[in-house]
This record gives C-alpha cells, structure tokens and sequence, in this order.
C-alpha cells in the first residue's frame, strides 16, 4: 500500500521514516526498530509501537507492566497505561522511563484530515480569551520563568510551575515585584473571563492557560538565563 501520510520519529539525531505497512517499534530487544537499551532490565523488551491503522496513527504501549509518558505538543504531559493507545493527530514527545536516564521519542505525524486547522498565531500582545487583554513584555517574562518546566523537553521537562523566589531569581527580579506582576496578570485575565485563576491552583490554570493560548511558547525559553 502507498504511503499516504509522512510521519517520523526521531530518537536522539536519527530520524525514522514510519510506514503505514508496518509498525515502529521501541524497547530493549534487538529486533524493535530503536533499541534504546539491551541491558537496561527497566525497560520492556517491546516497550511501544506507532502504527498506522483505519486511517489514523497510533501510539500503543506495548508493556505489560511499565507506562509511557506522553507529552503533547503543549507541554502537557499525560501517562500511557500498560495495554493502552491512543490516536496521533499532532506531534508528541514520548518518554520511557530507564535505569540511567530517561529516554525521549519525538513522533510527527500529519494532522488528522478533517481536524480543524491550528488556530492562528497570536500577535504576542492580546490572549485568546478576553479581548482587551494586553500581554507585555514583563508579562511574558514572569510567565516563562515560572512555567519554564511545561516548555522544556526531556529530561528537563517538569510541568509544574517554579517557586516565586526561583523564578524571581532566574529574572533577577525582587521576589515582591514578580508576585505582584502575577497578581495583576491573574486579576485581568480573571476579569476578562478566563477562569480558575484564583484559588491553591491558580498558577498551574494560568500556565495551562498560558500555554494552550500560546501567550507563551518554547521560543521564549530564550528571554530568561538558564
């Protein structure tokens, strides 16, 4: 059957051409597509595959025992039950777990004929959500620093948001000054409608926020010292 749709992995710098007639494979036996590690027992002999199937490409865990971590082109990271698949209709980092590091599996896929466009790409200055809105600088400042572990890949990846006094001193910011840039961010956005930004998760609804409204992106890791 002819190759319909181009999609690829990339484990490391080698990138893999994937075909609709047969399955990619990843784990420690020799006869996967990656081998990732022979020797390392913490990882399945056949720890996943991405196949192609009634029209749409899929991720299978193909451990009996050991998740997947999957992390979608947001920055968000959801987990992969043993037996479990899911449908590949954007890019995705995979991650399997190991007894010396973790390794990672970028899969690109073509988006799912029929799936809505993406969505424009914002100026930088307005959100998605509450016309009127005015995102600066400053602003976009403090958010990355606080959720620079959503917008990191692996083995950096950690999606959940900075302390105040990390992020502050990442910026070189007072720690006062960053709480209260915040405040006042929360406050407008909250004001113009978006919600859950106040309350004990309102950092983790304004970094999810952030990040599906595209206010912020992996780009801007860049603007603040690593």
């Amino acid at each position: 059957m002819a190759m319909l749709t181009a999609a690829w992995a990339r484990v490391g710098r080698a990138r893999h051409a994937l075909s609709e007639d047969e399955p990619f494979t990843f784990g420690r036996a020799e006869t996967c597509s990656v081998v990732l590690d022979p020797d390392d027992i913490m990882i399945s002999r056949l720890a996943g595959s991405v196949e192609y199937d009634k029209g749409a490409w899929w991720l299978i865990n193909r451990s009996n025992v050991r998740a997947l971590t999957v992390v979608d082109e947001l920055g968000f990271r959801n987990v992969l039950p043993p037996g479990r698949r899911i449908v590949l209709d954007a890019p995705v980092a995979v991650g399997i777990d190991a007894m010396k590091v973790l390794h990672e599996i970028v899969i690109v896929v073509p988006r799912t004929a029929g799936q809505p466009p993406d969505q424009e790409p914002l100026d930088g200055t307005r959100s998605s959500i509450g016309n009127g809105v005015l995102i600066n600088e400053a602003d976009r400042l403090a958010m990355v620093a606080l959720f620079a572990g959503y917008l990191d890949g692996a083995p950096r990846h950690d999606p959940q948001p900075n302390t105040y006094a990390a992020a502050a001193a990442r910026l070189g910011w007072p720690k006062p000054t960053l709480i209260k840039r915040v405040e006042y961010l929360r406050n407008r956005l909250t004001n113009a409608g978006v919600p859950n930004l106040m309350g004990w998760n309102a950092l983790s609804a304004l970094a999810e926020y952030a990040i599906s409204a595209e206010l912020i992106t992996t780009a801007d890791l860049a603007l603040i010292k690593r």
